[in-house]
């Protein structure tokens, strides 16, 4: 029966199982292999319990594991040791009789050991819990018992691939060993030991030594060393304990390879005649030992100095060497060169003894690598008796140590630098390199054309901002609900059709307002529109709207997205998801439809939530899709879009030619050829690392200009003349038109107990009519005077009636029966304003509205003052200037050919930005906020204050006073 392997699933959310799957099929056919396993026994005379034991010892173990693997922060100190106990008496009972009848076994414990390892190193809390220095050593225990046992049960080499590397196990007599590889060439891991001379000393007395070598994936020792890439383990054994080889003569040679490592730093170099080469090294660890290789078109000999913190000359240099093709043109920079100091290095580079070419160029690179071994005693990484040998290289770093122990090699590319001061002699060769100025000048064209286009539509789009204020409210009604409408993003979803609303509430509804607005057109496709709509009175609680439209102009049907209704003084809000069609061709064809609202779980459910996000993420998150069709309401401008966009390609230009550079290993596969253009897996991930590190960069400009409080224009209206500010002449019949306007409205909530008498048509009915409201007020003196509801209706009352007398003022005794009617209609019009004013002073008394509360942002956090629009700017220019300068500066040294090669790359970078971690930035965000956090957008505005301020001078005007 085979062992299947450990599957290893690496997740980094704490509150999900990481899922490190110790799959096997050990126990699904248990009883057939206690059966071999029983005739084995037999055969051998082994006793059957013991066998029992094994099995029943391993069984716990796997539930164990399968336990700890489900369950974040697991596993625990005391549980991970106990499991490893477990494991550990498990192995120290096997026998090779019982290897030899079955070596699923011990692969069996090798699988899980190796799981327990991967789990504690991956724990989510291991930065603040961190497991102990000696786990390794526990679970290596482990790997060397099994080891031995296979080794005393295999003749010849023995290799064990396990789930986090390989065992390699061979035996020898002592002389054998002798420059005796153990490992795999092809594979690029190996050992080679040293001469039997060197070593006799301390194995010449064994009559057979067990060399063993495992690799492991990943470094079991985290520290502040870079240790980067696999570690090895070799060991020397008699069977029954190490042998310990330190302090040899010869070095013994370890060959760690770098599967991922990237290319080494490339950089092109046009040699002038008469002149240098200089290159600027930042040496962060000095004792790293530096590859720095030179490949000149021509066969010349160079000069090479050292230097530290200034350019070398004859008297200031600390080493220097003579570079030939013979000798591969390549200078090993040891950490004795550099004598234990940090910092900036300089290589001067010159001709030596050769005749100077025309179009010399040098294509220098360079890499650090480190040899370090884990020290058992001061429990840290060490680099005593550890040095890199010559034939390192990116893919691979060869040690050579004097001593065995677990080996590891830190690894650091450096990043291409460029001489600031040779910025006059780059850019005089533009002619000879135009490929990067060319494309800047394509972008920046295209740029000023877009931000024309964007400044045009912005003017457009600030009329559609406008908040309204419904005309056809009563003047007199102050009792307001901010109503937004977002019209769907389907095709044809804008409607030419009139729009009614009517607010259905359980303690009364509106009259039906029309949606419109003289200054803009309202419900365009993708719109948002927002109205403010008064009533005389609060509704209580919104439970439901209708919707209706006439039908009329050239494309009526509309697709309704959503409403929201938002109660402007007690700040309540209801949702209604509306999704469909209100027309008469299309959906369940209706132009009149009544909307509930939606019950907190379904404005909070999945799915509404990551609809709307990835939605609006798409029109707002997305900073390149944003800029054709962003939120109608969003204060970030298309313009400043179109600029962030800018900056963000010019600064993923100046990234990506930064950490550019050629590879230099062949082996890199083509993933895509067209012609000529072949694409490696290398350009692709400097594409991937350049966009990766756009992500600060966008945050910072973008949250900017998102986050910047609209400055809403406060400008005061034009002094009106005299002639506007004389009332319009006011008739009878607009005297009776208006007073049976107030009692309609206020007829509308059940609890006023007020009703109409009839349409009032001549000026006798103005007194039954007074009457009923006199009946009224009374009924308001005997209500409760904490309600608000009667504050509202006593202050539109009194609104009314205020109106009623400016409206008899202005009229003489003609327009009445008699002048005793006149009169009498007049002193009562006077009377109910006195007993009105006490009602609503009383009620306001002991209901006074409620404190403002300071508004914020819908999405949690804090507006920035407008002004901080000039720090964004100032931030986009000077990282789009930066960004253009020192984008030049390293085309115009990379020369032509590799200029060329460059924006290949770069394309890669911005199809990754736009297309792949642009949208999976929208959906991420949007699975969060349906996920966590759940919120419920609300529209909120400056603009409110403004409508509010023209709807007072609209109630001032209409009662003729200045306040009520």
């Amino acid at each position: 029966m085979k062992l299947k392997p450990l599957q290893l699933i690496s997740t980094s959310d704490c509150n999900q199982p990481r899922g490190f799957l110790c799959t096997h099929s050990l126990w699904s056919s248990r009883s057939t292999k206690r059966t071999s396993l029983s005739a084995h026994a037999t055969r051998s005379r082994l006793k059957r319990s013991t066998i029992e034991t094994i099995y029943d010892s391993l069984k716990r173990a796997e539930e164990e594991l399968e336990r700890m693997e489900q369950t974040p922060l697991e596993p625990t100190h005391t549980k991970r040791d106990e499991f490893i106990e477990t494991l550990l008496e498990t192995t120290q009972s096997l026998t090779e009789d019982i290897v030899l009848m079955d070596r699923n076994i011990t692969n069996h414990i090798l699988n899980c050991s190796s799981a327990i390892l991967s789990l504690s190193m991956t724990r989510c809390d291991v930065q603040s819990n961190p497991n102990p220095q000696s786990l390794f050593e526990q679970v290596f225990e482990i790997f060397r018992l099994i080891s031995l046992l296979l080794g005393k049960t295999t003749p010849g080499p023995l290799t064990v691939k396990h789930p986090t590397g390989t065992l390699y196990q061979n035996r020898y007599k002592p002389a054998d060993l002798s420059n005796t590889v153990l490992g795999s060439k092809e594979r690029g891991e190996y050992v080679r030991f040293s001469s039997f001379e060197a070593m006799k000393p301390q194995i010449g007395a064994y009559s057979t030594v067990i060399a063993q070598l495992t690799t492991f994936s990943k470094n079991p020792h985290p520290s502040d060393e870079n240790i980067s890439g696999p570690v090895f383990s070799v060991i020397l054994s008699d069977g029954d304990s190490d042998i310990k080889l330190a302090n040899l003569t010869e070095m013994i040679e370890i060959v760690i390879p770098r599967s991922a490592a990237p290319s080494d730093t490339n950089n092109s170099v046009v040699l002038e005649e008469n002149k240098i080469a200089l290159n600027k090294l930042n040496i962060s660890d000095p004792y790293m030992t530096i590859f720095f290789t030179v490949k000149p078109n021509y066969d010349v000999s160079l000069a090479v100095m050292l230097a530290y913190r200034s350019p070398p000359n004859s008297t200031h240099f600390s080493n220097q060497t003579v570079l030939t093709k013979t000798g591969g043109y390549r200078w090993i920079i040891t950490p004795e060169m550099l004598r234990g100091r940090s910092g900036i290095w300089f290589v001067e580079l010159r001709l030596f003894n050769s005749t100077w070419v025309p179009g010399l160029t040098l294509d220098i690179s360079s890499f650090m690598s480190k040899c370090m071994f884990w020290d058992k005693e001061p429990m840290k990484w060490s680099s005593d008796g550890c040095q890199v040998g010559e034939k390192s290289s990116v893919s691979q770093t060869q040690c050579l140590c004097n001593h065995l122990t677990l080996f590891g090699s830190s690894f650091f590319v450096m990043p291409n630098d460029v001489d600031v001061s040779r910025t006059a002699e780059l850019f005089a060769t533009v002619t000879e390199n135009y490929v990067v100025l060319a494309l800047l000048c394509a972008f920046f064209g295209l740029y000023l054309v877009t931000l024309l286009w964007a400044c045009y539509a912005d003017r457009r789009a600030r009329f559609k901002r406008k908040m309204t204020l419904l005309e056809d409210c009563h003047p007199g009604a102050l009792y307001n609900y901010l109503i937004s409408v977002q019209t769907g993003n389907r095709k044809n979803a804008g409607t030419t059709a009139n729009v009614t609303v009517k607010l259905i509430g359980s303690e009364g509804e509106s009259e039906t307002h029309n949606l419109t607005d003289p200054d803009k057109l309202v419900f365009e496709r993708g719109s948002v529109d927002v109205f403010v709509l008064a009533t005389p009175f609060p509704l209580g609680e919104v439970r439901s709207i209708r919707l209706q439209h006439n039908n009329a102009g050239g494309h009526p049907s509309w697709y309704i997205n959503r409403v929201t209704i938002q109660d402007l003084q007690t700040r309540h809000v209801w949702h209604y998801l509306c999704g469909c069609w209100l027309s008469a061709d299309r959906g369940d064809g209706l132009t009149k439809k009544t909307f509930n609202a939606a019950k907190n779980n379904e404005i909070a459910s999945f799915r509404d939530i990551f609809q709307s996000r990835t939605s609006t993420g798409f029109r707002d998150e997305h900073i390149w899709v944003s800029i054709v069709d962003p939120p109608s309401r969003s204060p970030f401008t298309r313009a400043q879009r179109v600029s962030c966009c800018m900056s963000l390609l010019l600064c993923t230009m100046a990234i990506n030619i930064a950490f550019w550079n050629l590879p230099v290993d062949e082996a890199s596969p083509v993933v895509f050829s067209m012609g000529s253009m072949n694409i490696t897996w290398q350009e692709i991930m400097v594409g991937i690392q350049s966009g990766l590190l756009m992500f600060p960069i966008n945050i910072l400009i973008i949250t900017i200009f998102r986050s910047i409080k609209p400055r809403i224009s406060s400008k005061p209206k034009k002094e009106e003349s005299e002639e506007d500010m004389k009332p319009p002449a006011f008739q009878a019949t607009d005297i009776l038109k208006d007073i049976e306007e107030v009692i309609s409205l206020l007829s509308k909530c059940p609890r006023n107990n007020i009703s109409m008498v009839g349409a009032l048509e001549c000026s006798a009915d103005l007194c039954p009519a007074l009457q009923r409201v006199h009946e009224f007020i009374h009924l308001m003196q005997g209500e409760s005077e904490s309600n608000p509801h009667w504050v509202h209706c006593s202050q539109f009352l009194l609104a009314g009636l205020c109106h009623l007398v400016m409206c008899l003022e202005k009229l003489d005794s003609n327009n009445f029966l008699n002048p005793y009617n006149y009169n009498q209609t007049l002193d009562m019009a006077y009377h109910l304003v006195r007993k009105a004013e006490m009602v609503f002073s009383s009620h306001v008394a002991s209901c006074p509205p409620p404190v403002k509360i300071q508004k914020k942002r819908r999405s949690g956090g804090c507006w920035l003052p407008w002004w901080f629009v000039f720090l964004g700017w100032f931030l986009l220019l000077s990282i789009s200037g930066v960004s253009t300068f020192f984008t030049l500066l390293y085309g115009f040294e990379y020369g032509r050919e590799k200029s060329i090669k460059w924006v290949m790359s770069l394309g890669l970078s911005l199809f990754q930005s736009i297309f792949i971690l642009q949208p999976l930035k929208v959906i991420g965000i949007a699975v969060f906020f349906a996920l966590l956090l759940k919120p419920v957008a609300v529209e909120e505005s400056e603009e409110v204050e403004q409508v509010l301020l023209v709807q007072q001078e609209k109630c001032r005007r209409y009662t003729g006073r200045a306040t009520l």
